[in-house]
Parts: C-alpha cells; structure tokens; sequence
C-alpha cells in the first residue's frame, strides 16, 4: 500500500490538532488509499480484532447505534470483536450487558453474540459481526469469586486483571509499586481457567503480567498492547513478558493506538514493525489483533474533538490516562482510519513478503487456536 502525499497529509493531521487548540477547525479524515498488493485471501479468512466495538469507542458516552456504524460493522469485513461491556461497579456492568444485549437483538443481521470458537465460525457464514462479551477489570467481580460464575453465564468470555491501577487483583501498569498477583488475584485467575474464561494480562503490570501467566493452567492473552522493544511505552510488553506469554501458548494482539509511537501520530509501518517485532520474539503462532479502535473510522468532526478532548480530560482528571493520552491527538492510526483497517494490514503484510499462512493467523487464525484452546465451557 502506498500513502499518497504521506508526509503532507502527516502535517496536516498534526496541524489540525494543533489548530483545534487555537480554535479553528479541526483535523477532517482526507487521506486515500490505495495497495501495491491485494492479500487475496482477506474476504474468506477469519479475522479476529480482540478488542473493538460496532460504536464509538474511547469515547464519553457511547451513543445509539446507528445505520452507519451498523453497515460499517459489517463493511469492515471482520468476523468477530472483543466488546469492553465492563464498568467500574456490579450494577454498572449488569445494565451495560443488558444494553447490549437489547443491540444485537435489535440488529440480528448484522450482530451475534458468541461464546464459543464454532459460533464464531456460524457468525462468518452468516455474514455477521461476532461480539464476544469482555471486560477490562476485574472490578465489577467485587471481591467476590461467584460474582465469575455469575458474569461468565452471561457471556462474558475474556476478562482483563487490571486497568492501570490497582484493585484486589492486583497492580496496573502506572503503579509505581509494581506489585503482583494477589491472593484474591490468584482465586481469580483460579476461578476463570475453571469455567474457560480468557485471562487477558492488558494495562496489567509487570509482576502482575508475569505472574497471570504462571498462574494461569491454560494459556492466557494480552488483548491489545504494543513491543517496549520498538517503542517503549507503561501500556506496553517488554519481551521477557511477550515470551513467557508465547511459551504457555498465549496470544499478544497489537493495538493501533498512539502508545505505538509516543510523540508522533502512528501510520501503518508502525503497526506493522510492531508486529514483526511479535513474530520475531513469540513466533507466528502467538500474535494477533486488538485495535482498541471502533470498527466505524473517525470522522474529524467538531463534535469528535470535543468529545475526544472531553474523555482524555476526564482521564486525566481520574488519574488512569496513559502517558500520550493526549486531548490534541485522537485513538487512531493515521492512515489506517477506515472500517476496513485489517484488510489493509493484510496488504502491508503481504507487500513486505509474509506468507499467506502467517498474515492468516495473524489477523485471527491465532486467536481462534486460543478460543479452542480455553473455552471448553
């Protein structure tokens, strides 16, 4: 693929930001792309973004549904998604699965909620956006290990540890303590491998990655992250976690968010040396997808800005934003800010010599091992 214009349209991205701040108006999607080399096998391979939603995400308030986030869901050619439906509190995350229930039952030909690896595979002969139930904290357990069973027979399949900060799991990535699993930690992960739930080690830190992974008795998931290696970031793995996470059989997916870059706006090439990177440290049976991104691309409005700058604010405000969680800079990759990004990372990788064996597994093949592998309930 080949980015007409790259450097000028980077500037013009970067000076938007930089003109909202002044008050004029903001960055608006312009760039085109084309490819050098179609992967031909995109339309009938299973692809998996591990962490993704049909509605805005990052975002103060999701909104409603509506026809074009419906018909970019399913545009964007992506069999299935790991929807964040946690919040920080029981009742929260009851009525937020409810909520999403009450989507996909209103939209059953475009969405279908999945719990297990062959529903996923009903869900692309079928033409339709497979959502599988996630969180991304432990929180909403409430110190409780039954509040697992209870969550889980709603469909939650994969639950993340820790988000940044501490809770009775165990400590997120911006805690300077840096302390690990704890002993509710530990019944938890406990808990999770006996009802096939997917231990997902993302925004965990350190000790409290390393450990999930020892802990675990069936292979575990970082969900969305990026390689220290390339770019060094707190939401970030460094190797030593990438390969223990590969040698007990996990999957690593590479988000597509500004941590990929600290300082600059992310592009294509940086995603993929990220996930060469992966390929590289965990080999291609243990890297995949998980965008952190929504499957409708941003539009650069007005009304995005400030909604944009309206939820990194109160990240800040709350103390659990990342280093770059910058209000002038939005959660995308700059030339991959389309529904059908995972196609055009399929040609990346195709134009830079991958094999067809590997860009398959990487854009949900591995995944899919995972699903068999740890959902046996």
């Amino acid at each position: 693929m080949t980015l007409a214009k790259s450097e000028l349209d980077r500037r013009t991205f970067l000076a938007g930001a930089a003109a909202l701040a002044l008050g004029s108006t903001p960055w608006r999607p312009s760039v085109h792309w084309t490819s050098t080399r179609r992967w031909p096998g995109y339309d009938s391979a299973i692809v998996i973004d591990f962490l993704a939603s049909p509605g805005y995400f990052n975002y103060p308030l999701n909104p409603p549904l509506d026809a074009e986030m419906v018909s970019n869901a399913v545009g964007s050619g992506i069999t299935a998604v790991n929807l964040t439906v946690s919040s920080g509190s029981f009742e929260g995350t009851v009525r937020s699965i409810a909520g999403w229930l009450d989507r996909i039952e209103s939209f059953p030909e475009a969405f279908v909620q999945v719990r297990t690896a062959e529903q996923v595979l009903g869900a692309k002969r079928g033409g339709r956006l497979g959502i599988v139930f996630g969180f991304q904290d432990t929180t909403p357990f409430e110190g409780q290990i039954d509040h697992v069973d209870l969550f889980r027979n709603m469909g939650v399949k994969v639950t993340q540890l820790t988000y940044n900060v501490r809770n009775l799991v165990g400590d997120g990535c911006l805690e300077q303590a840096n302390g690990g699993l704890t002993r509710f930690g530990h019944a938890v992960v406990e808990r999770m491998n006996d009802l096939g739930m997917l231990v997902d080690l993302s925004h965990c830190g350190q000790r409290t990655t390393a450990e999930g992974i020892r802990a675990s008795r069936v292979p575990a998931a970082i969900t969305h992250s990026g390689c220290n290696a390339v770019a060094r970031h707190p939401r970030s793995k460094d190797d030593a976690e990438l390969r223990a996470l590969a040698e007990n059989g996990g999957v690593v997916g590479i988000y597509l968010m500004p941590f990929l870059t600290p300082g600059r706006v992310p592009m294509r090439a940086d995603v993929l040396a990220h996930i060469e990177h992966a390929i590289d440290v965990c080999g291609e049976d243990h890297v995949g997808i998980g965008s952190d991104l929504s499957t409708t691309p941003i539009d650069g409005s007005m009304e995005y800005w400030s909604r944009h700058r309206e939820f990194v604010a109160g990240r800040i405000q709350r103390g659990v934003a990342a280093p770059n969680e910058d209000p002038d800079i939005l959660f995308t990759v700059e030339d991959l800010n389309t529904r059908r990004r995972m196609e055009l990372i399929a040609d990346g990788m195709a134009e830079r010599g991958h094999s067809d064996a590997r860009i398959a597994k990487v854009l949900g093949g591995n995944w899919m091992r995972l699903f068999r592998e740890v959902w046996t309930r």
